[in-house]
């Protein structure tokens, strides 16, 4: 009986020992997985860091905007302090290191710095409509098939910052896909206000639009280099540009300003920078005024810049066109059309056919700077023609005469070459009908 009882207390005891290794193992396996899937989340949370990162110590760095206040535009308080400042602090700055199919969104005001290189991703900006947010790119490269690469949905202002010493690559390959209602056709797409700055570099390339921005766009430094098939640089209420380095190879406009629904907004002025830009249609396009301060520009384009009101008060511009040089046209009623010309030197030389240098579907105004035509007609204009001031240079040959070619040439009564034998129509002097130089209106018909 001692011996049943002895083995019965074995068997229970194997059992017991058993259970309980078997629990150890379960136990085990649970804390395993528990370790694997917190160590993946780890990895994973890695990518986002708030704590600063070393970038190039270049001090602190402010653009010095050569704006006037006596043009078209009043361009006193269009830049604010933290447009024209290149240089960031990331003191308190998160970071991002980006990979294959990342969404990063960003929904408060801050200063965040992206790097790495990465395929499908896509920075999201949805913040509060008083948010102001910086994103730094530092040498980031982000390449996607069809959607924008920087997406802002919502905020009050957002400053893409290049850093020094790097160049950060950003490009669409393929046909963009709407989000929702909204077409999204832009490498950097912004519904609100847009500024890009910064001491490094940025290369765009689009299947479609370079940057778009709903509202106002401004451009204070930095390298950047756009090629697109439609308009590199595009803003439905504004361009501002006071500095920065900008190439550009587009396929429609370089820069374009335009609001389908409001014809009194869409304007570009520029106080500063360097430009080349190479376009199929126009190399800067403004819906109401085109005003030009400052800034050096190489254009090559059907047309070199267009607007209802243009006006050059300084600069260094050489334009290559194949239609029109400089085109006031009536793009807007809240401005008079007309093409006026105030200092800087202006060089143009046009296409064979039916183009012209300078032409004005309203006046023209030559009050001071250096003009310099080459070109079959070098004015066309439907109003006012006077010259006031300024160098004024046709095919080599020094004038103080605003020849009009209206209509394409010949003909009775101020077009070139009519009647009579001599230039300017019956009357033989500049102007047409009754020898006046210009035709109708008056100096003065344009608003400030």
């Amino acid at each position: 009986m001692k011996k049943i009882l002895t083995l019965l207390f074995t068997l229970l005891l194997a059992a017991v020992m058993l259970t309980a290794c078997s629990g150890a193992d379960t136990t085990e396996q649970t804390e395993t997985a528990a370790t694997t899937a917190t160590a993946q989340a780890e990895e994973a949370a890695d990518t986002i860091t708030t704590a600063a990162v070393s970038l190039p110590d270049t001090g602190e760095v402010i653009t010095t905007a050569a704006v006037t206040s006596s043009g078209m535009i009043d361009a006193t308080d269009l830049f604010t302090d933290r447009d024209l400042t290149q240089s960031v602090d990331t003191s308190d700055a998160k970071s991002y290191t980006l990979s294959d199919g990342d969404t990063i969104t960003i929904s408060t005001a801050g200063v965040y710095i992206l790097s790495g290189s990465a395929e499908n991703a896509q920075i999201i900006v949805e913040a509060g409509d008083d948010d102001k947010v910086q994103l730094v790119l530092n040498g980031v490269t982000i390449t996607n098939t069809s959607t924008p690469c920087i997406y802002v949905k919502n905020a009050d202002k957002v400053f893409v910052t290049t850093v020094s010493g790097t160049t950060s690559r950003l490009s669409v390959t393929g046909t963009f896909a709407s989000d929702g209602t909204t077409n999204t056709d832009a490498v950097i797409f912004s519904r609100d206000d847009l500024v890009l700055n910064g001491l490094g570099t940025l290369v765009i390339t689009s299947t479609d639009n370079g940057i778009s921005c709903k509202d106002d766009l401004k451009v204070t430094g930095g390298t950047i280099d756009i090629t697109c098939t439609s308009d590199a640089l595009e803003a439905n209420e504004s361009i501002a540009v006071a500095d920065g380095d900008i190439t550009i190879s587009s396929g429609k406009d370089g820069l374009h300003a335009e609001n389908d629904e409001d014809t009194t907004v869409g304007y570009i002025y520029i106080c500063g920078g360097s430009f080349s830009i190479e376009a199929a249609s126009d190399g800067i396009q403004a819906t109401t005024v085109a005003q030009i301060d400052g800034g050096t520009f190489n254009i090559s384009a059907s047309e070199g810049i267009e607007g209802t009101y243009v006006q050059i008060n300084g600069g260094d511009i050489t334009i290559s066109a194949s239609d029109d040089g400089i085109n006031a046209s009536a793009k807007s009623s809240a401005y008079s059309v007309t093409a006026e010309f105030n200092g800087g030197t202006i060089t143009i030389t046009m296409g064979q056919g039916d183009t012209d240098a300078v032409d004005a579907n309203g006046n023209i105004y030559v009050n001071g700077g250096t003009l310099d035509i080459t070109a079959n007609s070098p004015f066309d204009y439907d109003g006012v023609g006077q010259y006031n001031g300024g160098t004024l240079i046709v095919n080599g040959t020094q004038t103080t005469e605003l020849t009009n070619q209206m209509m394409g040439g010949g003909g009775m009564g101020g077009m070139q070459g009519g009647m009579g034998g001599m230039q300017g129509g019956m009357g033989g002097m500049q102007g047409g009908m009754g020898g006046m130089q210009g035709g109708y209106g008056d100096y003065g018909g344009f608003m400030r």
